[in-house]
């Protein structure tokens, strides 16, 4: 018994002084490692989150993304942990004012994540060796590149930017959370031609970076969804975005201070991003409770202005419910460049529906539903879907439901507008009269091409058709410029 004492003290002892031993030299490492360094001069780089025109600084993106995949950053001081998009998915992201190390051909630098105050502008800080900083730097900067462009392609996540707090100039106003609107091209009620339309369009300007370049033109489109609430424009958005993969920017005017703030919430969106402007139409017509000091001036700056100019490669989506009453001035090529009309359901939008929410293609109730439609009555794409939401379990029910609404709508009077009648008696002339048309307009710089779009005019007058499309001269780089329907 006595043995077996002396035995674990005996223990106890030799463990506590390899311990303290242990300490003692792991203090003594860190010594002569702080020392060492002291002797070594440091070169300092800043890189700071916006430029000096309050643009973001695509470095300082590319600079988090390669930080953020660093083990070492798991292993620092107050580091930020996130979930992802999936639940066992767990991010970690550097914390303000933390401090990390790297490693580059045996060169060693630090990097700090700071904050200034109060203009809350972010940076990121490198410390170098001078020693190692010609023989690393360049090489170091451009692994860098590569490895954030790697990670940003595997981890391609569309985010949906929304404003923040209201400041001054140098103020993150964005915030960002992820992009997960399921709706895509597959997925949306519209005519299929139309869809076609649209998806080509897009297609074709992610394809014509040159050809602009050649004309003289910002690469950027311009897109008006107009018609009435519930046929679909928020829907078209997210499509919009998925199909070119871009960040989505929603501008909610009425927390824009003034146009100076519209001009910097500009600056600050990022390439490959689509600039979302909801309801513009109340704006314009006055009916736009809000604090804001926006003017019309600034939005047409806005839409084309020398600012508009600052970025390249985006996309601008204005939504409204009507556009007779507004100004020609928000409407001339340029400004807006594709105007696509969203009508309200018609009997080939309700089949679409009823397969898409109820699994039909046919059904004996399809040809009363038919004839109601050609009475004139109609709902939105919204109104009919919720009704089959509500009824899903039971087609026939949900179908009997949504003769019952229309005829509602058709005793109330709620029938389709005159621009949008069968008839096409209300056409003004730079439109196609039809319920979802798509007018795509350029701006016009030579007489040949005024002579073109004189023509499209006296062609629409002439004929009926679902869409035009006048794009300018044709060229086998860019888009189909023919001036001639689609």
């Amino acid at each position: 018994m006595f043995v077996s004492y002396l035995f674990i003290v005996i223990a106890l002892f030799l463990v506590s002084r390899f311990l303290y031993k242990t300490n003692v030299v792991l203090i003594l490492v860190r010594s002569w490692q702080s020392f060492v360094e002291r002797l070594h001069v440091y070169q300092l780089y800043k890189v700071p989150q916006y430029n000096e025109h309050f643009q973001e600084n695509q470095l300082y993106r590319k600079i988090s993304t390669y930080l953020n995949s660093l083990p070492s950053v798991e292993d620092s001081d107050y580091t930020n942990l996130f979930s992802g998009s999936k639940s066992n998915d767990i991010f970690s992201h550097l914390d303000t004012s933390q401090s990390i190390r790297d490693t580059f051909l045996n060169a060693g630098v630090w990097w700090t994540n700071q904050k200034t105050e109060p203009d809350g502008v972010r940076s990121f800080v490198l410390r170098i060796k001078k020693s190692d900083k010609r023989r690393v730097f360049r090489q170091y900067f451009q692994h860098i590149l590569s490895v954030s462009d790697e990670i940003e392609q595997r981890k391609k996540e569309i985010k949906l930017h929304i404003l923040g707090f209201s400041g001054g100039a140098g103020n993150e106003r964005w915030r960002s959370i992820p992009f997960t609107h399921p709706a895509s091209f597959e997925t949306v009620v519209l005519d299929s031609d139309l869809k076609s339309k649209i998806k080509s369009d897009l297609e074709l300007f992610l394809k014509s970076k040159q050809y602009y370049h050649r004309l003289g033109r910002v690469w950027k489109r311009s897109y008006l969804l107009y018609g009435p609430s519930g046929t679909g424009k928020t829907s078209v958005v997210a499509a919009m975005a998925r199909l070119l993969s871009y960040d989505v920017y929603d501008l909610d005017i009425a927390r824009v201070s003034d146009d100076s703030d519209l001009k910097m919430l500009l600056l600050q969106t990022a390439p490959k991003s689509l600039i979302v402007v909801e309801d513009l139409d109340r704006f314009l017509t006055g009916n736009f409770s809000s604090s804001s000091a926006v003017s019309f001036v600034g939005l047409l700056n806005f839409m084309d202005g020398i600012v508009s100019c600052c970025g390249e490669e985006r996309v601008l989506v204005f939504t409204m419910n009507g556009k007779d009453q507004i100004d020609q001035a928000v409407m001339r090529p340029g400004r807006i460049d594709v105007h696509v009309n969203f009508p309200l359901c018609d009997f080939s939008a309700f089949k679409s529906l009823a397969n898409n929410y109820l699994g039909l293609k046919e059904h004996k109730l399809f040809p009363q539903v038919e004839e109601i439609f050609q009475t004139g009555a109609s709902l939105s794409p919204a109104e009919i879907g919720e009704i089959m939401i509500s009824n899903r379990t039971s087609p026939s029910r949900a179908l009997k439901s949504v003769i019952s609404a229309l005829q509602t709508s058709a005793g109330e009077g709620r029938k389709l507008p005159p621009r949008l009648s069968k008839s096409g008696s209300d056409r003004s002339g730079d439109e196609s009269g039809e319920p979802g048309g798509m007018l795509c307009r350029e701006s016009i710089h030579t007489v040949r091409e005024f002579r073109k779009l004189y023509g499209l005019f006296r062609l629409g007058s002439r004929r009926k058709e679902d869409s035009l499309v006048d794009l300018g001269p044709s060229d086998k780089e860019g888009p189909r410029h023919d001036g001639q329907p689609i």
